[in-house]
């Protein structure tokens, strides 16, 4: 199409991606560099992508080759075990049908004849074991272990017998004859024996082992036979009072039995007569008083006043008819005679040398009295004399002392929790046992029917034992 003179030419639209100048060129040959540098990356990328799947999958292959060639020999090495385990031989075969219950043919004599073996052997040891049937299993295998072994030497020196020279000073008096001048070890002790039981009057029960060996068989078979009631039987161990009547118990306040005259210090001592009605306090104000308990007006019945004697402990006797006073810081001790009204004073004992007499305990019989002194010093006086008749000693420090219900022992506590029984006749320690939860001990009193006795400690809680034959409490 030809144009005429004057004529503007037209305008081409804009390419695609193309940008127009402003001066009405054509687009710049860059844009199309770009675009096909934009295709190449697309086309590499898709690339890339193709072969980054392709690894992949081999790498997924790969692992389950792997996964599937470690099973294979998993189960090589478990069949190889099984064919290892399946050579048992045919009393394990057995023992394990038997046990397992795996089949019904095998019974118990099969399987006793399989681990028996063949019959047709002969083994010394087997008939050993044979002979030895009867014996337990204990038995023979020590039988089996042991073996005489000759020794390795001998020697001459510890066959021959050594004398010993008796013109030694310490044993000359061992001498009968100035030809004993050596004598062999066998006959020195020999000698020394009789020497002993001579001093003693014969052979001590503790050194005699037959007796000990006998006297401990018949404690054992005692303690074995003898029945502990209180832990073999259960029930209702409470029984009916002779002296409570039956049904609800009615409790009353009544007047405070020393209305008639209030002590003026601390009382040390506060105990009911024996037979009578009357009760006696006495303390510090280092006065004894009796008053007549009869619930309305409970008179006073007497007061004695000892001067610079504040009271540390006062006891009926067992007749009801002395009253025994000790002091805090005194050695002597009162005694008061009720029926005649006179106080006797007992200035110093003679044979106890003792600072202080404070604590003391009466025999039931009123043949006695136990006075505790220090360093476990135990004084037993004549009631009819107030004289010594011996002193016994105790581990540590005594606390507490009591007499059992005849009167013929004495049960000391120490402050370490020991006590120690005493024979009164002898004076001598028969038996000795550990309260072992005690923390220091302070009192000790025995039951009536010579069963029981409890410990009391620091802590104002008791411990009970029972008594079986003076041997160790349970």
């Amino acid at each position: 199409m030809r144009r005429g003179p004057g004529t503007p030419r037209p305008r081409p639209a804009a390419a695609a991606g193309g940008r127009r100048e402003n001066n009405g060129k054509r687009p710049a040959k860059m844009g199309k560099n770009k675009g096909k540098r934009m295709g190449k990356t697309a086309k590499t990328t898709k690339t890339v992508a193709r072969r980054s799947g392709i690894r992949v999958a081999d790498a997924a292959a790969a692992a389950e080759r792997a996964a599937a060639r470690q099973e294979a020999e998993e189960a090589a090495r478990r069949a190889h075990h099984l064919k290892e385990l399946s050579f048992t031989s045919g009393a394990e075969r057995a023992l394990e049908e038997l046990v397992f219950g795996d089949s019904l043919h095998v019974e118990e004599d099969d399987l006793l004849r399989c681990l028996a073996g063949p019959q047709g052997h002969n083994d010394p040891e087997r008939e050993t074991l044979q002979k030895d049937s009867s014996d337990s299993e204990v038995e023979n295998e020590a039988k089996g272990n042991l073996l005489t072994k000759k020794p390795a030497w001998v020697d001459e020196d510890d066959e021959a017998e050594e004398n010993v020279d008796m013109t030694h000073r310490y044993r000359k008096d061992f001498m009968k004859s100035d030809a004993e001048k050596t004598l062999t070890k066998k006959k020195l002790k020999r000698r020394l024996e009789e020497q002993f039981q001579r001093a003693m009057g014969g052979v001590p029960a503790w050194a005699n082992l037959e007796n000990r060996k006998k006297s401990k068989k018949t404690a054992s078979d005692s303690e074995s036979d003898e029945d502990d009631d209180l832990l073999r039987r259960t029930g209702n161990f409470v029984t009916n009072s002779e002296s409570l009547p039956r049904g609800i118990l009615k409790m009353g306040i009544c007047l405070p039995a020393n209305q008639e005259r209030f002590a003026n210090g601390r009382l040390a001592t506060v105990q009911f007569h024996p037979s009578a009605q009357v009760v006696m306090t006495a303390g510090h104000d280092r006065s004894v008083s009796l008053f007549q308990v009869d619930g309305i007006k409970n008179p006073k019945i007497q007061s004695i006043y000892l001067e610079s004697f504040p009271i540390y402990k006062a006891c009926f006797s067992v007749d009801g008819e002395y009253v025994i006073a000790t002091g805090t810081h005194h050695r002597m001790f009162f005694v008061y005679d009720m029926m005649s009204g006179n106080i006797i004073p007992i200035q110093k004992v003679r044979g106890v040398e003792e600072r202080f007499l404070r604590s003391f305990e009466l025999s039931p019989d009123g043949s006695f009295m136990l006075v505790t002194g220090t360093s476990g010093y135990l004084h037993l006086l004549s009631m009819k004399t107030k004289e010594l008749i011996s002193t016994m000693k105790v581990n540590g420090r005594c606390t507490a002392s009591a007499f059992t219900p005849d009167s013929s022992k004495v049960y000391s506590y120490s402050k370490e929790g020991e006590v120690f029984i005493w024979d009164v006749r002898s004076r001598k320690c028969l038996h000795k046992f550990e309260d072992e939860g005690s923390l220091e001990g302070k009192c000790i009193a025995l039951s009536k029917n010579n069963q029981y006795v409890a410990c009391g400690f620091w802590s104002c809680k008791f411990i009970y034992y029972r008594c079986l034959s003076q041997r160790t409490p349970s």
